[in-house]
């Protein structure tokens, strides 16, 4: 399940960033009933972007923004619950991270969900039926 963290630069304190991937994968496996599942656990990956604040915008505007993405199947977040408590987590983590500045309404959470099937686990193309059984033995 791929991260993506994309930061202006200057959002975060400088070289918190796998600090900030660590507590986003954290929460994220929280919020899912998944801490300690050893298939789960090497299956959530990052990538972290960070950007000159000339390559930010907002309303056509430069600003300094934090976005929080995840590649997901469609069975993650998929309740209000999950969606509400790993939103506001994450948004806290970035907001702590960046000694407080950054602004909240400056912070972007959002999930991208993959078609059924198209998920790959160890080279394999995997239904949402065979990843839930292969996330069920870890």
């Amino acid at each position: 399940m791929p991260l993506t963290l994309t930061l202006t630069e200057g959002v975060l304190l400088r070289g918190v960033e796998k600090q900030a991937v660590a507590r986003l994968t954290e929460s994220m496996l929280k919020w899912h009933g998944l801490i300690g599942n050893r298939v789960m656990r090497p299956n959530v990956t990052a990538t972290v972007h960070v950007l000159p604040k000339r390559s930010t915008f907002s309303g056509g505007e430069e600003f300094a923004g934090a976005w929080v993405e995840w590649k997901v199947p469609s069975f993650a977040f998929n309740t209000r619950e999950v969606q509400q408590g790993f939103f506001k987590e994450a948004t806290d983590i970035i907001q702590e991270l960046s000694d407080g500045k950054q602004p909240r309404e400056n912070i972007y959470v959002n999930v991208v969900h993959t078609v059924d099937g198209a998920w790959n686990l160890d080279g394999q193309a995997m239904t949402n039926e065979q990843l839930g059984e292969a996330i069920s033995k870890g």
